[in-house]
């Protein structure tokens, strides 16, 4: 068993950076207020039984009117770091074309809310809200994303370029990717290879150029880009077991980061998606267009995932063996907590040699959370929070440079397809009056923040 270091925010260094997340989709709400144009997730929630409890973003936690009351919040906790992302419908309501001023303004309110608290604000430049008058033309899968995208980042870093200096250009590919243009679980709900191959292609390519951009128009900018990851593990240890554990490896933690490293698309003998992923993009030479040298990489793991074989899933051959069925402990979304895992992924990514930096750029989990007389006891958060923040110190303690945390997620918020039932929270919202509740994690939070724990 290893050693556990006493958990002391001064064990981290004094240069960590400390943060917590949100994105527009998820908090702002004001859908069509100001200039805003529909996103691709407006339109996916009128879709019967896309989200559960059929919840819409169109109010969310309604930060656009809310964000000095929320960003007091992060203040009052401890954080030094916020970390948000920009309606790209917003700021382009036609997703190109025109710019809507009042979106600049709200985003200037915004950072500058930040700066006078003292808050280092983290822009995030997508996090998969595309303009729904994009998806019109293929979105993601169209071979114009690039030039949509390139349009984008122009406007926002010369916006914004004066005062923000730490930017992540992409949040998690793999998932926007997979979810949204493979299964359909997710906006805008399009499946199959057509649609999810391109869409890899285009974000390999957006991820690389966003970066080239910033760092064209912002002098001293600290660029990442962030990746989901899980660790994959087979169920048993026969053959057709750990070749179905490779195969999901690729998809969910190797897919964008090797392209971006200057490695190419992983190559797999025998597996037929990334055969036609190859072939797909013969033509592009795009190697060098594919790579960047950040900053820092942004590492996101909610959960580790154990597969075996199964013939019937199309191309993966490979399925999942739940928490549950295992016996293992999980989070309400039935996720495995695994703070080892999260340990191994860390140093497993560093280890790829020329990435500079990790930033855990989010981190967190749904529970059940319970209001009795004001007060949100969630104890296994707080748990949570302390055996991946100790999983996180140890890494750093063997040399690993890891340069900041930023919990998932500041308020409860509109969860994607999940809708308002999974709550991420550090503060309980009632999504009825919008109050606000800070739940037992954020106090623990301000304590360990201020030195007290």
């Amino acid at each position: 068993m290893h050693q556990q270091h006493a958990l002391l925010k001064q064990s981290f260094g004094k240069d960590f950076l400390w943060g917590v997340a949100i994105s527009a989709a998820q908090n702002e709400g004001a859908w069509n207020i100001d200039g805003r144009g529909p996103s691709i997730w407006d339109q996916f929630a009128k879709r019967q039984g896309k989200i559960k409890g059929n919840g819409k973003p169109s109010v969310a936690c309604d930060f656009y009117y809310r964000y000095k009351d929320d960003l007091m919040l992060v203040k009052a906790m401890g954080f030094n770091c916020f970390r948000f992302s920009i309606s790209w419908s917003r700021m382009l309501p036609e997703g190109i074309g025109k710019v809507n001023k009042e979106g600049i303004a709200f985003y200037d309110r915004v950072i500058d809310e930040c700066l006078q608290l003292g808050l280092v604000p983290f822009v995030t430049l997508y996090h998969w809200d595309l303009p729904a008058a994009l998806q019109k033309d293929g979105g993601w899968a169209s071979h114009q994303m690039l030039k949509w995208f390139t349009r984008f980042v122009q406007v926002c870093t010369e916006a914004f370029g004066d005062r923000v200096k730490n930017w992540i250009v992409l949040n998690e590919p793999m998932g926007f990717t997979s979810l949204g243009y493979m299964l359909g679980k997710h906006a805008p709900g399009k499946t199959g290879l057509s649609h999810f191959l391109p869409a890899v292609h285009n974000a390999v390519l957006c991820q690389a150029e966003g970066g080239r951009i910033i760092r064209a128009n912002i002098p001293r900018a600290n660029i990442g880009t962030s990746f989901s990851c899980s660790e994959v593990m087979p169920f048993t240890q026969k053959e057709e077991d750990v070749k179905a554990a490779r195969r999901a490896d690729i998809l969910l933690n190797r897919l964008f980061i090797e392209p971006l490293l200057g490695r190419g698309y992983p190559q797999e003998q025998g597996f037929a998606l990334l055969d036609k992923l190859h072939l797909h993009n013969k033509a592009w030479k795009y190697t060098e267009r594919m790579q960047f040298n950040f900053d820092f990489i942004g590492i996101q793991n909610y959960f580790s995932t154990t597969v075996k074989y199964n013939p019937l899933i199309p191309f993966v051959q490979a399925s999942e063996v739940k928490a549950v069925t295992r016996k293992v402990s999980h989070t309400a979304m039935g996720w495995e907590i695994n703070p080892d895992s999260f340990y191994r992924m860390i140093k497993r990514f560093w280890l790829y040699g020329g990435v500079k930096q990790i930033i855990i750029s989010e981190s967190g989990a749904a529970f059940k959370d319970h209001i009795s007389q004001g007060v949100i006891n969630d104890a296994d958060r707080v748990q949570y929070f302390q055996q991946y923040l100790n999983a996180a110190l140890r890494a750093k303690k063997e040399g690993i440079n890891i340069g900041g945390y930023f919990a998932w997620t500041l308020t409860d918020n509109f969860e994607w397809a999940e809708g308002y039932q999974a709550r991420f929270g550090l503060v309980h919202v009632d999504f009825e009056t919008q109050l606000r509740t800070i739940k037992q994690s954020g106090y623990w939070f301000r304590d360990f923040l201020h030195n007290k724990i």
